[in-house]
């Protein structure tokens, strides 16, 4: 008969105990360790109670013997006397060498070996049965969340050299269990459909192979009754309750049946509402907080919120720990609630000290010159998130995570501590893009967007293409003076030759340089005074039209400009790049001074708003229009500083440039004005969720151009893009189909009257440029 390994201690415990009683008490003289193979002498030492120069005796056997097996690593151990020595004999339990799953698809190894951990089974550890015991309960628990019932589990342990073992575990998943119904018993203001639709558990449908939501856990259960609750709460039935829930399985483990039983109770209306308490603010300025009124149907959603937007008002006023709390006064009779938020601001709280962490490269000045919220002046929320949004602006960092831990031996003060992850500002690049417009690209640029860490910009850019030749030189301090005044800096030469891009034969040398300053009005309105001169130089092909002969003739081919600019933009972006919510709107003109040998002027208006809809969904809608003309000796805009619109970003769906009059040779000429309009709604990639450098989205986009500001002839397209900000450069591809399509006229060389049809592109793409 085996005995338990308890049962094995006292039975030699009693052994000893008769050996010393025959023999009489001993004082120790010395403590003999046989038996140990990787356990240290000096483990049993400090486990063992009896110490040498001791008195031993029977009393003493049973607790020597218990304190041993109660570190686990022994699985035998025998006590003997041999004279005044106590002799010590131990069996060690065999470790664990190797744990091999095998049958395993659902869950990975790692995360099996991660699961087995937690009961105390993995490699290198002391092998106990018992815990082997646990191995399917634990692995039932981690398939069961996947919706796999139909487990099966066999181990095995195989003896090896050394006193080790390795074990072996074969899974049979089985087949996942999809939910076939689910039931919703006793509802009766709304129906199943409308109850179901806001749950995440669902039967089997098109997008559960992605969503998973046919894959019963008790996790999602719990959330979707909380859900189902809310969902009627919020909708004035105070006295809801889900009564019972009810899971089945059928007996072949493939099928769930969910039933949840509802009592829905009577719509209750609120009667009144009171705020009580110190409210510290003006009560006018948190009436208008409230966001439920009396004769409106009760709503924990809108007494949530009120309690909130209350708690973030007070919050800018310093009082960071304030609480508001809504304690409703339900009268059963008349089905109404009386309201009354109860606010207790606490003690205004005062920032003790700024800290940031994170910032190897960057210097802290850098951080600290972005920081809203100033030390030793009470704590505002608001403040505290426009400095961390203006962290994340700068577009120096992955990640910016904010912390307000009170500060210990105080109620009244706080600390900031803001933790940011930096990337790489700087970038030396040289490589090869591609461009549906201008084909292949070769490009090489150095730029760093924080100099030293002194939030500097230095860049110097090469490009060429079969339409493009470019050298820039760029220089941009957004801290000229400590007020935020902004200077920069350009210089370049440019060569173009617009043929290759779909639009009328000519090309252009430019040399330019140009200076600018920026000048902040408020934390988000800015405007900027530029001043650049540029001198551009005209050439004409064999191909180019009569349009632009005439303007050579009259005006020359070698232009000297000056040109003032001014700007304005009022941004409230919460990121530079692949915002989320806030907006931007940005006015801007231009004029060449008079003198000039060209005179005219451009002036522009885009505006776009982001609306986050829901976790890593966004909805951006954007108009543009932009008009210019010329004065003095110049009686209209110069054909090569005219708008194109068509392709990406502008009116996708349409080819490149085509929009607008064209040439007497019937290429796209372009117009004095442009009016475009964007929707588009960006969702992350199905499995990429996490990758924030890529995105998807669905649009429409309007636009038209014209030589008469109008917008008559506007075209539409609708489609899906996808944008990713890779390694190697930006990409954007779009899919659109034309919504509308029509003709343009135009007259040609023998001033015949010809009507082209617009020309559609299914798909467009950008590498290796910015968008």
């Amino acid at each position: 008969m085996k005995l338990h390994p308890f049962s094995r201690w006292l039975l030699l415990g009693l052994l000893v105990s008769q050996a010393v009683k025959s023999d009489g008490e001993f004082v120790v003289s010395d403590i003999k360790v046989t038996g140990l193979q990787r356990i240290s002498l000096g483990t049993v030492y400090n486990y063992l109670p009896v110490n040498v120069g001791e008195r031993f005796s029977q009393e003493k056997v049973a607790p020597a013997i218990r304190a041993l097996f109660k570190t686990g690593f022994f699985k035998d151990i025998t006590l003997e006397r041999q004279g005044n020595t106590l002799m010590v004999k131990v069996i060690e339990r065999p470790s664990i060498a190797k744990i091999i799953f095998e049958g395993n698809k659902d869950l990975s190894k790692d995360d099996l070996k991660k699961a087995l951990d937690k009961i105390g089974l993995s490699e290198g550890k002391i092998f106990d049965r018992q815990v082997l015991d646990k191995v399917e309960q634990e692995l039932n628990r981690q398939y069961l969340s996947h919706g796999k019932y139909g487990l099966k589990i066999k181990t095995e342990v195989a003896n090896l050299t050394r006193n080790r073992v390795g074990i072996t575990i074969n899974i049979s998943e089985g087949k996942v269990a999809k939910i076939k119904q689910i039931n919703i018993v006793g509802n009766q203001a709304f129906d199943d459909k409308t109850l179901l639709g806001t749950i995440e558990l669902s039967t089997s449908n098109w997008l559960s192979f992605y969503s998973k939501d046919d894959q019963y856990s008790k996790q999602k259960l719990a959330a979707d009754l909380e859900t189902l609750r809310s969902y009627y709460l919020d909708r004035g039935y105070i006295n809801f309750a889900i009564e019972s829930t009810q899971v089945a399985i059928t007996p072949d483990k493939k099928d769930i049946y969910v039933t949840i039983n509802v009592k829905e109770g009577a719509v209750y209306t609120v009667e009144k509402v009171k705020l009580a308490g110190n409210l510290i603010a003006p009560p006018e300025e948190l009436i208008k907080l409230v966001g439920i009124g009396p004769g409106e149907v009760f709503s924990r959603k809108s007494a949530t919120e009120t309690s909130k937007a209350i708690s973030d008002r007070l919050g800018n006023d310093g009082y960071a720990f304030a609480n508001v709390n809504m304690v409703p006064d339900v009268n059963e009779a008349n089905k109404t609630v009386d309201m009354t938020f109860f606010v207790d601001p606490g003690k205004r709280a005062y920032v003790h000290q700024i800290n940031m962490s994170g910032n190897t490269k960057t210097r802290d000045e850098v951080l600290r010159r972005e920081m809203r919220q100033m030390e030793s002046s009470w704590a505002s929320s608001a403040k505290i998130e426009r400095s961390k949004t203006r962290l994340e602006r700068l577009g120096y960092f992955e990640s910016v995570n904010v912390e307000t831990p009170p500060v210990v031996g105080t109620n009244d003060q706080i600390d900031v501590n803001f933790g940011v992850t930096e990337k790489a500002s700087g970038n030396l690049s040289a490589g090869v893009g591609f461009s549906q417009v201008q084909g292949i690209v070769f490009n090489a640029n150095i730029s760093q967007d924080n100099v030293f860490g002194s939030g500097k910009r230095v860049n110097i850019g090469f490009n060429n293409s079969s339409y493009l030749t470019s050298y820039q030189l760029g220089f941009f301090n957004p801290y000229f003076t400590k007020d935020g005044v902004s200077v920069g800096y350009t210089a370049g030469y440019t060569k173009r030759n617009a043929g290759q891009i779909n639009i009328a034969n000519y090309s252009t040398e430019v040399l330019n340089a140009g200076m600018d300053f920026g000048i902040p009005l408020n934390e988000f309105d800015q405007v900027r005074f530029g001043l650049e001169g540029k001198h551009t130089q005209l050439s004409t092909t064999v191909y180019s039209s009569q349009q632009i002969s005439s303007f050579i003739n009259n005006q020359g081919n070698s232009f000297l400009t000056v040109s003032p600019t001014l700007s304005w933009t009022h941004d409230t972006l919460n990121r530079a790049i692949f915002p989320s919510k806030g907006g931007q709107q940005r006015l801007t003109g231009l004029i060449t001074a008079p003198g000039s040998d060209l005179e005219y002027y451009k002036v522009g208006y885009k505006h776009q708003l982001y609306f986050p809809l829901a976790k890593d969904f966004t909805f951006r809608i954007q108009a543009e229009a932009a008009y210019g003309h010329g004065y003095g000796k110049t009686s209209a805009l110069p054909f090569f500083e005219n708008y194109y619109g068509g392709g990406t970003g502008s009116v996708r769906g349409y080819r490149n440039n085509s929009l607008g009059p064209r040439d007497s040779n019937g290429y796209p000429l372009g117009g004095s004005s442009k009016i475009i309009g964007n929707a588009e709604l960006f969702f992350p990639v199905p499995f990429l969720s996490d990758v924030k450098s890529v995105r998807l989205g669905a649009f429409m986009d309007a636009g038209t151009i014209s030589n008469a500001f109008t917008v008559n002839n506007l075209k539409y397209a609708a489609g899906l893009s996808g944008e990713w900000l890779s390694p190697f450069g930006a990409l954007s591809i779009s899919v659109a189909q034309p919504l509308k399509t029509g003709t343009t006229t135009y007259i040609d060389n023998n001033g015949n009257a010809v009507q082209v049809q617009d020309q559609s592109q299914l798909f467009q793409f950008n590498f290796g440029q910015n968008f």
